[in-house]
């Protein structure tokens, strides 16, 4: 029996822009090869930017906008730089709501923004990803009172419909398949619990080319 996702209550009392609701991605890639740094030069400039904003840094790459420009951007990095057959790792972080890296005018009660989950291409390299996702308002909002474990659990019974493959492991679950597939399944979760829940975040540590997977 899968665990429901609480179902959200429209509102129109509050209608953020996702930049103002703090939606975005924060990334870093590991690539082993002695190319590593044009490798991941090239698979930034590969990437389509159309609808985010990105900032680059020293340890890790900062991307905002909505649900699905975001993961669209963050796929093809990934994509990109996992097709020149090097093994890569990928640490990928996804935020949305308040407070965050932003402040935003809750209304009382709290409030959780409505997105549509977002559908990726497929990429066509495969991907292990260890995930773990994180609802972080216990006290509930209008929409649904707060459940922590209820969310997890629904998000992963998800995660077991999308054909992905699905294990358990210590704090994470163990999603494999094509990279598109792994994050739109990791995005389902984030996006799905952040419909009843004003601040969720959740983390994927992702590999590709891996020799120990071989």
């Amino acid at each position: 029996m899968q665990t429901p996702i609480p179902t959200a209550i429209e509102s129109t009392a509050f209608d953020p822009t996702p930049q103002e609701f703090g939606v975005g991605a924060r990334f870093t890639l590991s690539v082993m090869s002695d190319d590593y740094v044009q490798i991941i030069l090239d698979a930034l400039g590969q990437a389509d930017p159309t609808g985010v904003d990105v900032t680059t840094g020293v340890v890790s790459t900062y991307v905002s906008g909505a649900e699905q420009d975001v993961l669209r951007y963050v796929s093809q990095v990934i994509a990109a730089a996992a097709c020149t057959g090097a093994h890569v790792s990928a640490a990928v972080h996804l935020s949305r709501g308040c407070p965050g890296g932003v402040t935003c005018e809750i209304p009382d009660g709290g409030a959780a923004l409505v997105s549509e989950v977002p559908t990726l291409e497929p990429a066509g390299v495969s991907c292990v990803a260890d995930w773990a996702l994180y609802p972080l308002a216990d006290a509930g909002t209008a929409r649904a009172g707060g459940d922590h474990m209820r969310d997890i659990y629904a998000a992963i019974d998800h995660a077991r419909s999308t054909g992905v493959e699905v294990e358990s492991d210590h704090y994470v679950t163990r999603l494999s398949g094509d990279l598109a597939q792994v994050l739109e399944t990791i995005a389902a979760g984030w996006v799905l619990t952040g419909r009843t829940v004003q601040h969720v975040t959740t983390h994927a540590t992702l590999s590709l080319n891996s020799p120990s997977a071989r």
